[in-house]
């Protein structure tokens, strides 16, 4: 037996609470690390370029939730079925899944790079960009876009060394991803002088370093998925199902992209662009958070999928309740922070006493629903993870669209700038009690699984 059957096997009788540790603390050591990595970016770009770089930066959260959004259209769909086939023991259709996502990464990652690259200064426009901030933002965004395929490339391949049972790999991509940008961003910004481009080119120069190493991990003939002739070849079936699954997440990074447009044009019409640069600082540290529940979740991923892909209900119940606990605690640690020391935080990235004042402002409104995100988070992730794919969408687009739309533009009127801050925690909250409807219902239609199996034997 090869290793990597022995890893899949384990996935189906080891310990729950062993194979969620197993699992989520190399992803929560990666998502941190990449946390950490943007958020020093951005301390970088303050402390080092101006105030209005940060703004410039923060209006190209809405770009780059796009560029996400064709990443994880590929990288969570096919992460996903390479689970459910190695837990059916389909290894054949798991080595395809891994040609189509080189094909599909390749393509999309050219396509997107070189359209936006044509249109970029139009679309910055459309995003809120103003005189004083489109040069920071277009500098930031050509150097990104030249390597978009690079990007694509990294994020889908670690997505299948974290399904196909290499978890700590995983971690150590991304973890060398930031050392190498760390180490990086400062020479090429302070030393170099190249600005705010010399932060986008530590960033693409990174995610290459580690896009070697993945190739050379995944070109293993010792391994039962690895980069081989004979799978580079489009199969319509894949093709489907990775974008069938990998839709949720999609839509939840293209109905990111759409609401961070509202917000930075409400900033803007109701602030100005230190307002777009103080949402940009607690976004930053939000998403800190976020990212540490987000690793959590590609813990449970590669359980739950195999789990239920061998019928064995009782474990997926076990698995996603002990992820809603965890995620719970860092979310609440999130809102603790955001709540007692915003000021603090905030004058990590500029010395800017005005944007450190509206930052930890708007931070305390942010975080004021985070001790429940994680819950909201866990649910959309867990069906994802089984395939189900309707019930993901469905729960990825309450809190964007149903929930977070109609808040950004019905409570600015009334409350002018906090009513774009206070749009946020409302549609968490929503979002949140709708979830959890969902999960109940989830869990009504296990038990019933469970007493018919029972019932059978």
């Amino acid at each position: 037996m090869t290793t990597q059957k022995g890893t899949a096997t384990e996935l189906g009788t080891l310990p729950i609470r062993k194979l969620l540790m197993q699992y989520s603390i190399p992803a929560i050591i990666a998502m941190t690390a990449a946390s950490l990595y943007n958020m020093i970016d951005s301390i970088y770009i303050g402390q080092g370029v101006g105030a209005l770089a940060i703004s410039g930066l923060a209006l190209t959260f809405p770009l780059m939730n796009l560029a996400a959004a064709f990443g994880s259209l590929v990288g969570v769909g096919a992460a996903t079925l390479i689970s459910v086939r190695l837990g059916q023991k389909d290894y054949d259709t798991a080595k395809d899944i891994l040609g189509n996502v080189v094909l599909l990464n390749l393509i999309i990652g050219l396509a997107f790079g070189f359209i936006t690259l044509i249109f970029l200064d139009p679309i910055l426009y459309f995003f809120g960009a103003s005189e004083a901030t489109i040069g920071y933002a277009r500098d930031f965004m050509r150097v990104i876009l030249l390597g978009n395929v690079i990007t694509h490339m990294y994020l889908g391949l670690n997505s299948v060394l974290r399904a196909a049972g290499h978890p700590k790999k995983a971690m150590m991509a991304t973890i060398n991803t930031v050392l190498f940008n760390v180490v990086l961003a400062p020479i090429f910004i302070y030393l170099f002088k190249w600005g705010i481009e010399g932060a986008a080119l530590a960033t693409v120069m990174s995610q290459a370093i580690s896009l070697v190493r993945q190739i050379h991990i995944l070109s293993n003939k010792e391994e039962l998925i690895h980069l081989q002739k004979g799978i580079y070849k489009f199969k319509r079936t894949i093709v489907n199902n990775i974008i069938a699954i990998g839709m949720s997440p999609f839509l939840m990074n293209l109905a990111a992209c759409f609401i961070v447009i509202l917000i930075n044009k409400g900033l803007t019409e109701y602030g100005g662009d230190y307002h777009i640069g103080a949402y940009g600082i607690a976004n930053r540290i939000g998403f800190f958070f976020v990212m540490i529940v987000m690793g959590l979740n590609q813990g449970m991923q590669p359980i739950a999928g195999y789990n239920f892909g061998a019928q064995q209900f009782e474990r997926v119940t076990r698995v996603l309740k002990l992820t809603i606990y965890s995620a719970t605690c860092v979310t609440v640690a999130g809102f603790l922070i955001g709540e007692l020391c915003p000021h603090l935080v905030a004058s990590a990235f500029t010395t800017d006493a005005q944007m450190i004042d509206l930052a930890a402002h708007g931070m305390r409104i942010l975080v004021m629903c985070f001790p429940i995100i994680g819950f909201q988070m866990v649910a959309t992730n867990f069906f994802q993870s089984l395939g189900m794919a309707k019930k993901a969408i469905f729960l990825s687009l309450t809190r964007q669209l149903l929930f977070l739309l109609p808040c950004l533009l019905i409570l600015p009127q009334w409350f002018g700038v906090d009513g774009v801050w206070f749009s946020m925690p409302t549609s968490d909250l929503l979002a949140s009690i709708v979830a959890a409807w969902m999960l109940w219902r989830q869990f009504r239609i296990f038990k019933r699984m469970k007493e018919a199996a029972e019932t059978a034997i």
